[in-house]
C-alpha cells in the first residue's frame, strides 16, 4: 500500500497517529516514501502512483463523486495562517492546485503562497495588512470552513476507511484533540526548518482540524460548484 504524504506542518497530529496506530510494518515502513508538496501529491496518484493520501481538495474531485474518499481533510475556519494572498504581482504557487483555483473563486489578484513557507511569511511580518488570509474570505463569503486537503484512495477503500473512522476518534471532534498529543521532540525539527517558534506552531496547529461533517462536506460541495461556474478544470491525468 502506497501512502503519499504532504509535507507540511499542518499534518503533524496525523503523522503522530500513524505512528502510534496498529497496522502492518510494511505499511509503516512505506510511509516516508512518497512524501511531496500537494500538486506533485495529485500527481502522483492521478497517475495511480500512490494508492491514497491527503489530495488538493480540487484533484479529489472525481475520488469525492466516485465514494473513493474519507471523512479526513485538512480544514481551517474563519482563518488558517498558510493559504495566503501577498501583495505582490498576480502569480500561482505551483506547489497547491486548490489554492490557486480558490483564489480565482474569491477573485483575488496578487500573489499565492501555501504552505510551511507562507506560514514563515505570516510569523514573520507583522504588518498583516500586507496579505490576505484565504480561509478567512472564503469563510466571510460562505460562512463555511473550507477543505485544503482531502484523503483519498484508489485502492484498499476498506482499510483507508476505518483509518479514517478510527483516527476521527482518537483526534476528537474538530479541533479539540482529546487523544494525540505533540511530543517537543517531533514539533521541533518543523519549528527549526520553518523559522518560527514553538508556541507559534501550538497556535497554528489550532487552526487545523480534520473532521469532514456535515458542513465541511457542504464546504466541498460549494467550492466544487464555483468550480463549475468559473470554468475552473480540475488537474488530469493527460
Amino acid at each position: 500500500m502506497r501512502f503519499g504524504k504532504i509535507e507540511y506542518l499542518n499534518l503533524l497530529t496525523f503523522d503522530i497517529f500513524l505512528k502510534q496506530y496498529k497496522t502492518t510494518s510494511n505499511f509503516k515502513s512505506i510511509l516516508n516514501l512518497k512524501k511531496n508538496y500537494p500538486s506533485r501529491l495529485n500527481k502522483e496518484f492521478l497517475y495511480n502512483r500512490i494508492d491514497a493520501g491527503f489530495i488538493s481538495s480540487i484533484a479529489g474531485i472525481n475520488s469525492h463523486y466516485k465514494s473513493r474518499t474519507c471523512k479526513v481533510g485538512i480544514i481551517a475556519n474563519k482563518e488558517v495562517w498558510s493559504v495566503l494572498l501577498i501583495d505582490s504581482k498576480t502569480t500561482m504557487d505551483y506547489q497547491s492546485a486548490t489554492s490557486n483555483a480558490l483564489s480565482i473563486v474569491l477573485g483575488l489578484t496578487g500573489g499565492v503562497l501555501i504552505g510551511d513557507r507562507a506560514l514563515k511569511y505570516y510569523y514573520d511580518n507583522e504588518n498583516k495588512l500586507d496579505m490576505l488570509d484565504m480561509a478567512t474570505l472564503w469563510h466571510k463569503k460562505t460562512r463555511l470552513p473550507f477543505v485544503f486537503g482531502y484523503l483519498c484512495f484508489n485502492k484498499y477503500g476498506d482499510f483507508y476507511q476505518k483509518l479514517a473512522i478510527d483516527f476521527n476518534k482518537k483526534v476528537g471532534k474538530n479541533k479539540f484533540y482529546k487523544g494525540i498529543k505533540i511530543p517537543h521532540y517531533l514539533i521541533m525539527p518543523y519549528v527549526k526548518n520553518i523559522g518560527i517558534s514553538k508556541k507559534f506552531a501550538q497556535q497554528y496547529l489550532k487552526n487545523i482540524y480534520y473532521t469532514i461533517g456535515t458542513k465541511e462536506y457542504t464546504a466541498l460541495i460549494r467550492f466544487y460548484r464555483e468550480l463549475r461556474l468559473k470554468h475552473i478544470k480540475p488537474p488530469k491525468r493527460f
